[in-house]
């Protein structure tokens, strides 16, 4: 009779490893949402004049901020902290000569970290090592940014051309946000499938773990 709670131990480490083996060669059926790198155009997108767009807030008076930045687009904090909280990567790509110092300092003054700047000087480098000689105004591929938020449907058109995603938000457009919320939902739904497409299949290993013992 001692001898019978050894073996109902033994069963059941048995029984536990083989459920362990089992479910680690089972295929996952739930994937960790892909990391998100997003890049913002500057004019008329975060930047935006005031008959355009009401503006962000700002604790400093309205002449040290003129000459410390320039008005930011409402909506833009909101929709930066939904984007970090979804994981996101958050940069600015634009076409202008502006300093990446001054553009990380302009949107301190809103509570804004971005994780990456790209000027012109820096856009121009890309293009130069890579060759291209049709250059499209901007390049996201260059810097690993899945997707662009831009005003211009000329950017738009590049990203067909070039191969990369461009979402177009209008200057006047209050829903804006949501229209480059629901972009990053797209790419999402486009990087884990192509997770899935990578993982390896391990139905025979299942086999194998499933078949008895000789």
């Amino acid at each position: 009779m001692s001898g019978y709670p050894t073996l109902a131990s033994k069963c059941r480490t048995s029984g536990r490893s083989v459920l362990q083996a089992v479910r680690q060669a089972m295929p996952m059926r739930v994937f960790k949402r892909p990391r998100i790198r997003i890049s913002f155009d500057i004019d008329d997108t975060l930047a935006c004049q005031l008959h355009h767009s009401a503006v962000e807030p700002s604790w400093l008076p309205d002449c040290v901020h003129r000459w410390l930045g320039e008005p930011l687009r409402i909506g833009t904090r909101s929709l930066t902290r939904e984007l970090r909280r979804q994981g996101c990567s958050i940069w600015v790509y634009t076409s202008s000569g502006r300093e990446p110092s001054y553009i990380r300092r302009w949107l301190m003054l809103y509570g804004i970290r971005v994780d990456g700047v790209v000027n012109s000087v820096l856009h121009n480098r890309a293009l130069t090592v890579r060759g291209l000689s049709n250059t499209p105004s901007k390049f996201p591929p260059a810097f690993d940014i899945d997707l662009h938020v831009d005003d211009s449907e000329g950017v738009q058109l590049e990203g067909h051309d070039h191969g990369f995603r461009v979402v177009v938000v209008n200057p006047q457009d209050e829903h804006w946000a949501q229209r480059v919320l629901d972009a990053v939902a797209v790419v999402q739904a486009q990087l884990a499938g192509q997770q899935r497409l990578r993982r390896p299949q391990a139905a025979p290993q299942r086999s194998e773990v499933l078949s008895p013992a000789a």
